[in-house]
């Protein structure tokens, strides 16, 4: 597996955010994935992780993968999640998303699931991404901590 880059401010894969996630993505060129222990305060009830802290990773992860597929980053248009079973603080859990269709680079499909060290599925979700163009992308890139050539080298 080929580990993906940070950014510097993400709330889920930047460096540098004093609050975020810190995820580590990797890629074996068709998957993403990232493993994730949710810390205490990521409940929303008591010893349930917060589901939209949920969304937030399977999102993340359906925009990398289209990114390490299309070498186009996306914005999301449209996200479904469905929680099966609640995760737990501390519990080892795994992101892994993958490109469910590519619409003429207009329009991107991902798909995503979460799973405990079991490969039991907590939460699944679908995306529907546009691309960002222009300016936007230019200033989005900049802000990567590390290289990008081995993504869109």
């Amino acid at each position: 597996m080929l580990k993906l880059p940070h950014t510097r401010s993400c709330f889920v894969c930047g460096l540098n955010n004093p609050l975020g996630l810190k995820l580590d993505f990797e890629t074996d060129g068709r998957i993403v994935r990232a493993h994730f222990a949710p810390r205490p305060e990521h409940v929303g009830f008591r010893e349930t992780v917060h589901g939209g802290l949920i969304a937030t990773v399977l999102d993340e992860a359906m925009v990398w993968v289209i990114g390490v597929r299309t070498k186009r980053f996306s914005y999301c248009a449209e996200l479904s999640v469905r929680f099966i079973h609640p995760a737990r603080p501390n519990e080892e859990l795994t992101v892994i998303a993958e490109l469910a269709a590519n619409r003429r680079n207009k329009l991107f499909e991902a798909k995503a699931e979460l799973q405990n060290s079991r490969g039991e599925a907590r939460a699944t979700a679908t995306g529907r991404y546009l691309p960002i163009k222009g300016e936007v992308l230019e200033d989005l890139l900049g802000d990567f901590a590390e290289s990008t050539d081995n993504l869109f080298g």
